[in-house]
């Protein structure tokens, strides 16, 4: 009876481990950061601190992966700063060289999971405009995930709990059969306070070792 018990009690432990990941894609996966962009076109150091803080701000850029279109948020914005028309509509057909090098250990850790034949989803704050063009560079490790919502085409972005609803949904999940990680603390809160598995991401080697306790990753 005894070890009845016991079988039971480690196979109910085993039940509550979760199954599948659910990434980030932003920080967590790739580099972000507007100033690879600008870097490039703006030459003096000083300048372009200033526009990345003054023009195109964080606040912006968020509408976009709220869902709204760039034609109207880059019209509205060179209203505001006309002598930057040129450098403000560069930001949507250049979106892509936003996007760096990937986050180190990462497409490996992806590789691993999906070898090892764990399901793989993201969630990410995205433009509906500037996915697709992202998500065909970069087949080689989207194709490994089984979906990605997108927060732009969703008008949901992260850490409202109604994107995080509508992904495990989507995905088939219990919140209990979800990791999710993430860079954003706000976005693992919101997560957490669901009962997902939330992993706050700050770089691989703190992160695989979390994974293996989860019994994800060898």
């Amino acid at each position: 009876m005894i070890e009845q018990d016991e079988v039971g009690g480690v196979s109910a432990a085993r039940s509550n481990r979760p199954t599948a990941v659910i990434f980030d894609v932003g920080r967590v996966l790739y580099d972000w950061d507007p100033r690879i962009l600008y870097r490039r076109l703006i030459a003096d150091d000083r300048a372009l601190d200033a526009f990345v803080r003054d023009v195109v701000t964080t606040e912006w850029h968020f509408q976009h992966d709220a869902g709204r279109d760039f034609a109207d948020t880059s019209a509205e914005l060179i209203a505001l700063h006309p002598q930057h028309r040129d450098l403000i509509a560069a930001w949507g057909p250049r979106f892509n060289d936003s996007i760096g090098d990937p986050i180190p250990g990462m497409h490996e850790l992806v590789a691993e999971l999906d070898s090892a034949g764990v399901p793989l989803f993201a969630i990410t704050n995205f433009s509906h405009e500037f996915w697709p063009p992202f998500r065909a560079r970069e087949a080689a490790l989207f194709d490994r995930f089984r979906d990605v919502v997108v927060s732009g085409t969703e008008k949901l972005v992260k850490p409202d709990p109604a994107i995080y609803r509508l992904a495990l949904a989507r995905f088939g999940l219990e919140p209990a059969q979800a990791v999710f990680i993430d860079d954003n603390l706000a976005n693992i809160d919101a997560a957490a306070a669901m009962s997902i598995h939330a992993l706050h991401f700050t770089d691989v080697a703190s992160l695989r070792p979390r994974l293996r306790d989860l019994g994800l990753v060898a």
